[in-house]
């Protein structure tokens, strides 16, 4: 028994020792191109529908090379310290945003996002408004219609933004709620929760929240294997949805663009039936330091801010993406959507 017992000590403090010391080279060696971006996301359940939200009522940090940013979420896991009622109150301007990382703001102080720039600045202008930033990390433009047919428009919002990236064209595969027969949008499936039940597991686990926000080691591992399943699933996704050649990098096939093209106008249709005004950011893709590019697609039929008319007096000059990290837009992008679409919404107030 002795013998057992120390042998388990010799291998903890063997594993531990390992540990060390690869944490010790990490830092040493990969610190500048590390992140510590923990998701923390859960499982929600919206009528029929069961997606991916942060965790509710959580407080976390991400870091990288350019900083540190902390994260509140609230209730029902918006990146928000406030809970929101769904009953709007009276004579409340309220706003709802959705997207993925770019709009939940990684890489971004909470205030910062283009959610809060655009709520302070139609307050200033005296108009007495809520922004709800719904936007989750990974998200794709499919996700982002379920949430919204299913319990975003239970916030009764006046406007809904949905800010695009370039990513959602192959996001919206991988999450594979929607497809296209015929030419026409289909539903497919109702649950998209990629990650989720590992993340649940492992987070519940003492000390790896720890691990997530401060260790490079960690952080390392954890990535490259999500890195690896995220490109098994998009290889799936594609053998799944369509039979054409695989596009060469940095450009989609037709099927991608019209699935996206679809998903917007589904989303579009949806809002205009209710009331709600419907607005489409683009999400300006990083082509080289201080140089942007658009991501939605040509012909888009939505109302949309689009970055190629917004970034271009800044191009080559202005830092519109953060320079190491995962290069999300910068606090300098947000703040220039965030007035853009204040000044939007204001000219049919």
């Amino acid at each position: 028994m002795k013998r057992f017992l120390a042998s388990g000590a010799l291998f903890v403090v063997s594993l531990l020792a390992a540990a060390a010391l690869g944490e010790v080279v990490v830092r040493a060696v990969f610190k500048e191109r590390t992140v510590l971006f923990p998701r923390y996301h859960t499982e929600y359940r919206y009528g029929d529908y069961t997606l991916r939200g942060i965790q509710p009522k959580s407080e976390f940090w991400h870091t990288s090379a350019d900083g540190s940013w902390k994260f509140v979420t609230n209730s029902r896991g918006l990146r928000d310290a406030r809970d929101f009622p769904y009953a709007k109150p009276a004579g409340t301007l309220r706003v709802l945003a959705l997207g993925d990382s770019h709009t939940q703001g990684y890489e971004v102080r909470q205030d910062a996002t283009y959610a809060a720039v655009l709520e302070r600045y139609l307050n200033a202008k005296g108009k007495k408004t809520e922004v709800l930033n719904a936007g989750v990390s990974g998200f794709s433009t499919a996700e982002a219609a379920a949430y919204l047919e299913n319990e975003g428009h239970r916030y009764q919002p006046d406007v809904v933004v949905l800010g695009f990236y370039a990513n959602d064209f192959e996001d919206n595969l991988k999450a594979g709620l929607f497809g296209l027969e015929g030419g026409k949008l289909v539903e497919r499936k109702r649950s998209h929760i990629p990650g989720v039940r590992l993340q649940d597991l492992i987070y519940s686990i003492p000390g790896v929240k720890w691990l997530g926000e401060n260790s490079y080691f960690y952080s390392v591992a954890f990535n490259t294997v999500w890195t690896h399943f995220k490109a098994m699933s998009l290889v799936h996704a594609k053998q799944e949805a369509f039979d054409f050649a695989v596009p060469q990098k940095g450009a989609h096939s037709d099927y991608e663009v019209e699935l996206a093209a679809a998903l917007i106008e589904r989303m579009r249709g949806f809002c205009e039936s209710r009331g709600m005004r419907f607005i489409v950011v683009d999400i300006p893709r990083r082509m080289a330091p201080f140089r942007a590019a658009q991501s939605i697609p040509a012909g888009l039929k939505a109302e949309t801010i689009a970055s190629s008319e917004l970034l271009a007096p800044f191009q080559d000059a202005a830092e519109m993406h953060v320079a190491h990290g995962h290069n999300h837009i910068s606090e300098f992008t947000h703040a220039l959507i965030g007035v853009a679409l204040g000044k939007r919404i204001l000219e049919s107030q």
